[in-house]
């Protein structure tokens, strides 16, 4: 399909700086076979039926983003795919100043090599050091790694460091945020469980590929960044339990939809997942498990808005992005949520 299909008009004012508060007083459009519903996060359980399980992402942001030198010169590299415990794919730039070998200091403390250098500023670190010392380090050198499209001073602001993460995080490894969690807060957890709705969690390290720009004319050119995952036995079970009572499974996130079509069968089964996942949804996918989808607004011609329209029309996607910039809702990753209902052709 052509990227151009995806294509809207956003206000730079529409872009969210700052998370809401409290993190559930979000706003959220409620899209489905009704039309459009503008409410709250809050107001979120009343969309939700005793028996559907709703999946969260337990992923945890790491401060992935460094800067250094290379001699004289100034890098800037964020991280985006553990390869080992001590080595990391990153985006780095100027990469132009780079080559196979270079030393790059980041604190007396820290450095890496250059181990490999790929196409379009990605390159392959090794630290020197590795496993939970790397990430100690991170701790103290890196910055959050917040997407372009949130403007902070150089290294950050320290607030991000809470409110770009999850209630559910606990596994480190994401350069960015699964960004429909953020919403949530206990009273909203206990609000869902009272409806009788079960929850389960997943891990997707999601990537800093997710904030590249899709650069070709028609999706089938495209690439996706490969991120790494994992669906455990006791999620399958409570999934598939669920969906076998005639629960429906309601996504949160595109990452927690990624990793859950990634690893259903295509009779509709989940299974235990634990590899690297690729997927890239577009219009005319067929979806094997997902029925609802929680989601925040997304980038024109972003492989995320793909990911919607193929989840619930493009054209309904295009009308309700519409419908929620006319009414002053906040995009992208600090902004409201949409709830949306999977349609049967994603056209």
């Amino acid at each position: 399909m052509k990227v151009d299909l995806f294509d809207f008009d956003l206000p730079s004012e529409r872009i969210a700086q700052t998370p809401a508060s409290p993190r559930d007083g979000a706003r959220l459009l409620v899209a489905g076979t009704d039309g459009l519903a503008d409410r709250t996060v809050l107001d979120l359980p009343e969309f939700l039926r005793p028996g559907d399980v709703m999946v969260f992402n337990d992923t945890r942001v790491i401060p992935a983003r460094l800067t250094g030198k290379r001699g004289e010169a100034g890098i800037e590299v964020t991280l985006h795919k553990r390869e080992g415990l001590d080595a990391w794919r990153a985006f780095a730039r100027p990469a132009k100043k780079l080559k196979k070998g270079d030393a790059i200091v980041f604190a007396p403390s820290l450095s890496a090599i250059v181990a490999e250098k790929g196409d379009a500023g990605e390159v392959t670190l090794a630290f020197d050091r590795s496993g939970d010392e790397l990430m100690a380090a991170l701790d103290e050198f890196g910055a959050m790694p917040l997407p372009p499209y949130i403007k902070r001073p150089k290294g950050g602001l320290e607030e991000d460091r809470d409110t770009y993460q999850t209630l559910f995080a606990d596994r480190p490894g994401a350069v960015a945020a699964p960004t429909a969690g953020l919403h949530f807060t206990e009273r909203l957890l206990k609000a869902i469980e009272d409806r009788g709705v079960k929850t389960a969690r997943v891990t997707l390290h999601v990537g800093a590929g997710t904030f590249l720009p899709v650069k070709v004319d028609d999706t089938d050119d495209h690439r996706m960044h490969a991120e790494w995952g994992e669906v455990s036995q006791a999620t399958a079970d409570t999934v598939n339990r669920a969906r076998a009572e005639g629960g429906r499974v309601v996504a949160v996130g595109t990452t927690s939809l990624r990793l859950l079509e990634s690893a259903a069968g295509d009779d509709g089964a989940l299974r235990p997942f634990l590899d690297d996942t690729d997927i890239f949804i577009t219009p005319g996918y067929r979806f094997k498990i997902v029925d609802m989808l929680m989601t925040n607004f997304h980038l024109p011609k972003s492989t995320l808005f793909m990911l919607v329209s193929a989840f619930a029309g493009r054209e309904p996607m295009l009308d309700a992005y519409a419908h929620a910039i006319a009414n002053e809702y906040r995009f992208y990753s600090y902004g409201d949520a949409c709830l949306l209902q999977r349609t049967e052709d994603g056209q």
